[in-house]
């Protein structure tokens, strides 16, 4: 569990941490460097799920590697399946992660939303929905390690 309170806004108590994969934790389903160690770190705070199409067709290459639990999701109707996911698990205690079109209502609905901008871009949807934008993945899960960098983005 992670938690921390943002003065002005709210407390956050988080124990869950929903990825998409392509575009979010890999460039080309291959995984990014850095995500398995960062994963490892923030698995003995969180309850991790990555949620994906598995656009390339790669993720079970690499399922071992993710410390999660891996949930591969039909094509079609991925905003919503996304989505319902969060909804499932409880929005108000999971923070999600993406860069697509796919994540933006479950980034939008997360008790956090980050939005990764990396070798794909990030969707406006994605962006516009997201409570934080960062620059890469490695910077969304080094920012879940230290919560007073969330506090520091987020207060007003």
């Amino acid at each position: 569990m992670i938690e921390f309170e943002i003065p002005g806004l709210k407390k956050f108590t988080l124990e869950n941490l929903v990825l998409d994969y392509n575009g979010t934790l890999a460039n080309d389903g291959e995984l990014l460097q850095s995500v398995k160690e960062l994963l490892g770190a923030l698995s003995s705070h969180l309850k991790i799920y990555v949620v994906t199409a598995d656009t390339f067709g790669k993720v079970n290459n690499f399922k071992s590697m993710l410390n999660c639990e891996l949930h591969i999701l039909p094509a079609e109707d991925q905003v919503k399946l996304k989505a319902d996911f969060v909804e499932i698990l409880g929005a108000d205690k999971t923070i999600a992660i993406g860069n697509g079109t796919n994540d933006s209502k479950m980034l939008k609905i997360s008790a956090l939303g980050i939005a990764v901008i990396g070798k794909e871009g990030a969707s406006i949807k994605a962006i516009q929905n997201a409570d934080i934008v960062c620059n890469s993945i490695v910077d969304a899960l080094t920012l879940l390690l230290n919560p007073q960098k969330i506090i520091a983005t987020l207060r007003e």
